[in-house]
């Protein structure tokens, strides 16, 4: 996992997994990148294969955290599979994706 700063975002880069092998790793992390930064934290999954409901508890608690510090958490480069699971869970309602540029035109 790599986080990198941008002027008014930080954009932190998640693994191919995330899962209960992995949460203890990640949530400390994405937990740093929203207490130490200002404006959006934007959370890449391009490289995500495999998310579990312990992953998805992350987010949401990284979501619920990032609210709470006035921030927004953003998902981009969702995959197509990923993106299934959100809207399974009706998750895509709470948790702000970002649509590819392609998508909107």
């Amino acid at each position: 996992m790599r986080v990198r700063g941008k002027p008014g975002a930080q954009v932190v880069y998640v693994g191919h997994r995330l899962d209960v092998g992995t949460v203890a790793e990640v949530r400390p992390q994405l937990h740093d990148a929203v207490d130490s930064g200002k404006g959006d934290l934007i959370v890449d999954l391009s490289n995500l294969e495999m998310i579990d409901s312990t992953g998805l508890g992350v987010l949401v608690g990284t979501h619920r955290r990032a609210l709470s510090a006035d921030r927004r958490l953003v998902l981009r480069g969702v995959p197509p599979r990923i993106m299934r699971v959100l809207a399974v869970t009706r998750l895509n309602r709470v948790l702000r994706v970002e649509v590819p540029a392609a998508a909107v035109a």
